[in-house]
């Protein structure tokens, strides 16, 4: 009897054990998917989930990654998938409708400084607003905390923050600043008083730059470089002239991507190809003289988010093209000739998920983020053949 139990228990732990197997080849088929794509095989895999509507991802020098929540947390993400506790020391983030954590960077000189720049939503006493700061990463958070940039006004709204952060190449910070979404609000992105519908230019500390274009114009915000925007969310510089490169969101119609330039307008909302929820025009023109015209734009809209360039040689067929998030369920790869749009493919729509950003790695890979209560961060590289 008692060997016929000693059998029993041993058929039982080779039982539980090929089953573990056989759950740990499930969980690693669902965690893996190919995909389709024109020029290159796919493998879509996923390196974190359970991440509460990532907003954004910065990769340190030690292979680990930075990762937003909008509810007001970031945290570390290991390349094997392990994701830290909060980081501690961040400023209260006002985390309402689309407001929250937002973007986030690496100081150009991290490696020196350990500094890191984050965007968010600031509740104040007269509204709220886009806001930047900057911290001292140490092990478990943050120290040296100090809020360098406020939008101005603040408002009563939980729409249409942006933000992107950028470091061009001279050291100078842009930060992308949506108008507000309230159509009383909309007007004033060609205000140049405000920071509604604006991208900034400002120094580390957050003081706008001497050669900022309307610094000496009387009552201008001096931090402004273009203006005209609606909810810019993607942006980055364009890897052989270093210009900047944006996409915003238009309203029913009308995303556009854009190459922003030193004291441009860029129309909202007088020059939009979009019209209202409601169905109505808006706007004057889909052109006008005086206002830049977008590189392209989408009707219907597909719900800009992230923008990067791939400029690495593991996905060599997409070398110099650009990568849009949507959150309409795709991500977009444009062939670009010059400042043309010469080819479009939509990606990843059989994931069916919302696109909140998209980067490239120091792997080569691109790194993708879905914008749900239960996010994953996704890494695309080229599938086995």
């Amino acid at each position: 009897m008692l060997h016929k139990r000693i059998a029993r228990q041993l058929l039982r732990i080779i039982e539980v054990a090929a089953l573990g197997c056989l759950l740990m080849r499930a969980g690693a088929a669902l965690a893996q998917e190919r995909v389709a794509s024109e020029l290159i095989p796919l493998q879509v895999e996923t390196v974190a989930d359970g991440l509460e509507h990532p907003w954004s991802v910065a990769f340190l020098p030690d292979g680990r990654m930075l990762v937003t929540e909008r509810a007001g947390r970031m945290r570390l993400v290991t390349s094997a998938g392990e994701v830290s506790a909060p980081l501690k020391g961040l400023p209260p983030v006002a985390a309402r409708g689309q407001g929250g954590l937002l973007d986030v960077v690496l100081a150009p000189d991290f490696a020196e400084s350990q500094q890191v720049f984050w965007s968010y939503a600031e509740q104040r006493a007269d509204g709220s607003g886009t806001s930047v700061a900057r911290g001292r990463l140490i092990r478990d958070g943050f120290e040296d905390v100090k809020v360098i940039f406020r939008q101005s006004p603040a408002v009563q709204s939980n729409g249409h923050f942006g933000s992107r952060l950028v470091f061009a190449r001279d050291g100078a910070l842009f930060v992308t600043l949506g108008e507000r979404q309230a159509r009383h609000f909309a007007v004033r992105a060609q205000d140049l008083e405000t920071h509604f519908g604006k991208i900034v230019r400002v120094d580390r500390d957050g003081r706008a730059l001497p050669d900022n274009p309307f610094l000496r114009v009387p009552g201008a915000q001096p931090e402004i470089w273009s203006y005209g925007h609606r909810n810019v969310q993607g942006a980055a510089l364009h890897p052989r002239t270093g210009e900047l490169w944006t996409v915003e969101h238009g309203p029913k119609g009308g995303d556009e991507l854009n190459v922003a330039r030193a004291g441009a307008n860029y129309g909202w909302p007088l020059v939009t190809h979009g019209i209202a929820y409601s169905g109505e025009p808006l706007g004057v023109a889909t052109e006008r003289e005086g206002i830049a015209k977008a590189v392209k734009y989408w009707v219907p809209s597909i719900a800009t988010t992230g923008l990067t360039f791939y400029t690495g040689d593991r996905l060599a067929p997409w070398r110099g093209n650009v990568f849009v998030g949507g959150l309409y369920g795709m991500l977009i790869r444009l062939e670009l000739g010059g400042e043309k749009v010469v080819r479009e493919e939509r990606l990843l729509t059989e994931l069916k998920e919302r696109i909140r950003d998209v980067r490239q790695g120091p792997d080569g890979c691109l790194y993708v983020l879905t914008d749900s209560p239960k996010g994953r961060l996704l890494r695309i590289d080229r599938a086995a053949s």
